[in-house]
């Protein structure tokens, strides 16, 4: 069972037991989190695509630590004009260990709901 969930504004594809790293989160670690903007389902080859969010689907996990990304460099220069500019720049990350992938009413179907075709207008036979 796996799942695409929004987190951040960003999309992860997570299952249970997963350890991401995302923008970071309010928190302390070892605070529980829960998520709810689910955007994929597979349960088992069955999947649900949410328009836009699946609905009673919920992913649970919990903050492990928060960390620093890699330094990225970024380098500026304007040839022949003796400009050169260096900056760097660290992202912060929360480690989260995905725990749960909840659906509600996971162990039934529900029935598509079909809509009536409307009457249509057949062509009158003309008689020659």
């Amino acid at each position: 069972m796996y799942a695409i969930v929004e987190i951040a504004g960003q999309q992860f594809k997570v299952e249970n037991n997963d350890e991401i790293f995302v923008h970071r989160l309010e928190g302390e670690p070892g605070t529980k989190v829960e998520f709810d903007q689910v955007l994929l389902l597979d349960q088992d080859g069955k999947v649900t695509v949410g328009k836009p969010m699946v609905e009673g689907s919920k992913i649970s996990g919990e903050i492990l630590e928060h960390v620093r990304g890699d330094k990225v460099v970024v380098f500026k220069k304007k040839r022949r004009k003796g400009f050169q500019k260096e900056t760097g720049h660290r992202q912060d990350f929360s480690k989260i260990r995905i725990e749960n992938i909840g659906v509600k009413g996971s162990g039934r179907t529900k029935k598509a709901r079909t809509e009536e075709p409307a009457e249509t207008a057949t062509p009158e036979k003309i008689e020659g």
